[in-house]
């Protein structure tokens, strides 16, 4: 996720105050990782200094001055360039769960057992979006379902590689 970049993009649907761009990202792309606010507003002046938002009007707060900012041309400009632009597909050949069957195999270790947790892990994640996809909003189901649809190649990676253990541990303990 490019935070000043969904940052600015909220910016260009109305000017806002750092606080309100924090809401608004934690409710739309935050699930279960919510911005800090230091990393919102460090985001918002590095993205003032590069001229990509100005500080329209300040008024004071309980605490420090609320800044309100306003996207500019070049923002905007930025924002238009990266939402053409086709995201790079991830082809996921050097993950975590294939380097520890890996491993495993190399060190003589229960590769299989692994896999048997990784996918009971997985099973559960699964049943806890599904509950997200029935109980949540529109947002929140969309979401469920780009993390379900990767746990789903996952599993059937997981039961791909529990079928051929045999024939990587011979390719990778010559």
């Amino acid at each position: 996720m490019s935070v000043p970049l969904t940052l600015l993009g909220l910016l260009e649907r109305e000017p806002s105050h750092g606080y309100d761009l924090k809401r608004d990202y934690d409710a739309f792309f935050g699930r279960g990782k919510p911005l800090p606010f230091g990393q919102v507003y460090s985001t918002l002046s590095r993205l003032a200094r590069d001229g990509k938002v100005v500080i329209s009007d300040v008024a004071p707060g309980s605490g420090p001055d609320r800044k309100r900012y306003i996207i500019t041309d070049v923002g905007a400009t930025e924002v238009e360039q990266w939402l053409t632009q086709p995201v790079e597909p991830e082809p996921h050949l050097q993950t975590v769960l294939f380097a520890k069957v890996v491993l495993a195999l190399m060190l003589d270790r229960p590769a299989g057992e692994y896999l048997d947790t990784q996918r009971s892990a997985h099973l559960r994640r699964m049943r806890e979006l599904t509950e997200v996809k029935r109980a949540g909003s529109l947002v929140d189901a969309l979401l469920a379902d780009h993390g379900l649809y990767h746990l789903e190649a996952d599993l059937r990676w997981i039961e791909m590689t529990g079928a051929r253990l045999d024939a990587l541990r011979k390719e990778v303990r010559p």
